[in-house]
């Protein structure tokens, strides 16, 4: 009769591969990892969090400025308008101011013309006037075009006649039947004009 082996308690259990145990000192350093990189994990967290926290504060502020920035540029934009319309509105009032002097006299002159009787003295009054108007035309910039015996220009006299002439230059300014004005650079009123059609034209008209 064959024998069985007689083997122990001990090494039944300790060959059986379902009752393996840990090595405890193994555990702990594993428990350890694991909290550690917990531990980590939370820490990033929590600086992603507040990282996300100061991004958002930022955009708060920086659309809180653009909101004001756009209301001050609204506001800036309203106040050169209102500007704007005062100016232009107002524009002719040191104009006005420089000619009610000027329309005083006058008033004067007449007034004294009609108590007096005396129409060389009411010429004299209105020759005053008239410098007095042209002086004020002047100090704001407005000034006569000087036409007379100039050569005609299309951008700066209105021609209402040609007139043969023997002793004018063709193209030549004869007379102006209304004076002009320039602002500045820029015609107020053109000054009517007459102008020379030659000698030419004269022996023609003189052969018809």
């Amino acid at each position: 009769m064959t024998s069985e082996p007689n083997h122990s308690h001990d090494e039944i259990f300790a060959s059986d591969p379902d009752d393996q145990r840990q090595d405890p000192s193994q555990t702990t350093e594993s428990d350890s990892a694991n909290a550690a990189q917990m531990d980590q994990f939370a820490d990033s967290q929590a600086d992603v969090d507040a990282k996300l926290a100061e991004l958002e504060a930022d955009l708060a502020a920086a659309n809180d400025r653009a909101v004001r920035a756009q209301a001050e540029l609204e506001n800036f934009r309203k106040r050169v308008y209102r500007e704007m319309e005062e100016e232009r509105k107002y524009a002719s009032l040191p104009l006005l101011r420089s000619l009610l002097p000027v329309m005083d006299n006058l008033d004067r002159a007449m007034e004294s013309a009609e108590k007096n009787l005396d129409v060389q003295g009411l010429l004299e009054g209105v020759r005053l006037v008239a410098k007095q108007f042209r002086s004020v035309l002047q100090q704001h910039h407005c000034t006569m075009i000087e036409a007379q015996g100039t050569l005609f220009d299309p951008h700066l006299h209105e021609a209402i006649a040609q007139l043969p002439s023997q002793d004018v230059p063709a193209g030549t300014v004869i007379d102006v039947t209304l004076p002009g004005y320039v602002l500045h650079d820029r015609v107020v009123r053109a000054p009517q004009v007459l102008v020379s059609a030659g000698a030419e034209a004269n022996a023609q008209s003189s052969g018809e």
